[in-house]
């Protein structure tokens, strides 16, 4: 049989030294060991022994800020011997090596983790109801993380001049960074519908934010108003 199908660059790689790799720009292969935490959803194949298990908040603090923000990321912990196959819409796959440190991430973007690293769920500063009570996962310590994003993203440095980014283009961000909330759109532009862009990420210091090349679509949790006001602070 003969195809372009069977080009060596669609082939499985060979390359069992590292742990985390790209089978190709949108594919994830992790060859398993430790346990991986992924997006439940996030598996398209896998080769040996493996088992998926619903991965539980582990605290009553995560379970409850899974059950009323928009940030509720189901996971599964990956156990087994055998390569694991990971993708989400076709995005882009990129792999963050954590050294000790801290990544926060939309979790709409959050494809794969070393289930050694930790996590959490956090509330943007200043994001209440008109905003959406917008939410992001944290992730720290020494390990790999891999994220998606809808086409190829773009990394931008905070620390030349301050730096805004649609919140629903917004990948993800170095965890010393704290964004505030702000409004582009007249109040009168508000009322008529506006364009959007109210809202973005105002970040400024030295870090990092990451920008996708297109917007998620809003979900319901976040277009009706989100958790803000008292529940949203006590997450804070």
């Amino acid at each position: 049989m003969q195809s372009e199908l069977f080009d060596r660059s669609n082939l499985e790689i060979a390359d069992q030294q590292q742990r985390f790799a790209l089978q190709n720009s949108q594919m994830l292969r992790v060859s398993l060991g430790p346990d991986v935490l992924a997006t439940k959803g996030a598996m398209v194949a896998f080769q040996g022994s493996v088992e998926f298990h619903h991965e539980k908040a582990g605290s009553m603090g995560k379970l409850l800020k899974k059950m009323v923000t928009s940030e509720d990321n189901p996971l599964m912990r990956v156990t087994g011997q055998g390569e694991v196959f990971f993708a989400s819409r076709a995005g882009f796959v990129n792999l963050v090596q954590l050294t000790g440190d801290a990544i926060s991430v939309n979790g709409r973007n959050l494809l794969a983790f070393d289930a050694s690293l930790e996590w959490d769920i956090h509330r943007t500063k200043g994001a209440g109801m008109l905003a959406g009570g917008l939410f992001n996962t944290t992730v720290s310590g020494q390990g790999m993380v891999a994220l998606h994003t809808i086409g190829k993203p773009v990394v931008l440095d905070c620390s030349q001049q301050p730096t805004y980014v649609d919140t629903q283009a917004c990948v993800a961000w170095s965890a010393n960074l704290t964004p505030s909330m702000v409004s582009s759109m007249k109040f009168k532009s508000m009322l008529r519908g506006g364009s959007g862009e109210a809202f973005q990420y105002a970040f400024s210091g030295p870090g990092f934010v990451v920008v996708q090349a297109d917007e998620w679509e809003q979900t319901p949790s976040n277009s009706s108003g989100g958790p803000g006001g008292l529940i949203g602070d006590l997450l804070s």
